[in-house]
């Protein structure tokens, strides 16, 4: 996909990742970019600043997303992509991560990916034409040691993009997941131990490697291409790939002591 002419929703949309691929998508010329965000006044005031529309959504709440799809289909008459980034971290392992916990990063990580398909696949499928870019996180192809909430939401958040490619690829739908590890945001983790990030990168970087995979049209995003090779090598003998993260958990816990 080459975003000139193109009318796109990012949601997470007032800051960070969500800012930065507005800001690269009408450097590509797109026609028009729509930011969405819980937060309304946070988001007004990105979209002001770059120069796109805004809109608040809740991306948990089903309706406020249906809404989003279609106040932006009767202003611009279509959605070409759909940036479905919203996300949030969410700490603990497992007996001190309580069912709260789980409960809203499976609705902010999970559920809102499938919502915004279910709102815009119609328009899209109709025209044999649309993209979906779904934010998860490198910790979804391979672990994040401190968060099982986070970890597995999203690699739920990756097997719906997979399912989404699979079951709509014919219709001329096409799917790509963004899998980053550490970048320069709210989110970005606090050191670069435990062997869990390559490094933190800036969102303008990440923005122009969206860019990027989205013209090649595949389906990983991969911000730090080092996990790629990582995936691989789990994929060879996942095993192996256990016991070393068993081990690399080990000395992480031996240094904090």
């Amino acid at each position: 996909m080459e975003l000139a002419g193109k009318v796109a929703v990012i949601t997470g949309g007032s800051g960070g990742i969500g800012r930065a691929m507005a800001k690269t998508f009408l450097n590509e010329g797109a026609q028009a970019v729509v930011l969405a965000d819980l937060n309304n006044e946070a988001v007004q005031a990105a979209a002001a600043e770059i120069g796109c529309e805004a809109q608040a959504c809740d991306v948990t709440k089903e309706a406020d997303v249906q809404k989003l799809v279609d106040d932006t289909i009767a202003r611009h008459g279509r959605i070409d992509l759909f940036c479905s980034n919203a996300g949030a971290g969410g700490e603990g392992v497992l007996t001190d991560a309580d069912n709260a916990v789980w409960q809203m990063q499976w609705e902010l990580h999970v559920m809102s990916h499938l919502y915004a398909a279910r709102a815009v696949l119609p328009g899209m499928i109709e025209r044999g034409d649309g993209y979906l870019l779904n934010t998860a996180s490198a910790a979804g192809l391979l672990a994040a040691l401190g968060s099982g909430p986070y970890t597995v939401s999203k690699a739920a958040a990756v097997k719906l993009a997979e399912f989404l490619s699979i079951t709509h690829g014919d219709d001329g739908i096409k799917v790509s997941v963004l899998c980053p590890q550490g970048v320069n945001t709210a989110m970005a983790p606090k050191s670069l131990g435990d062997g869990q990030t390559d490094g933190i990168i800036e969102p303008e970087q990440l923005a122009q490697t969206v860019v990027e995979t989205l013209r090649e049209e595949r389906f990983y995003v991969l911000p730090h291409p080092e996990v790629g090779e990582y995936v691989r090598r789990k994929g060879n003998d996942v095993d192996r790939w256990l016991g070393g993260m068993r081990r690399l958990r080990r000395q992480s816990q031996e240094g904090a002591v």
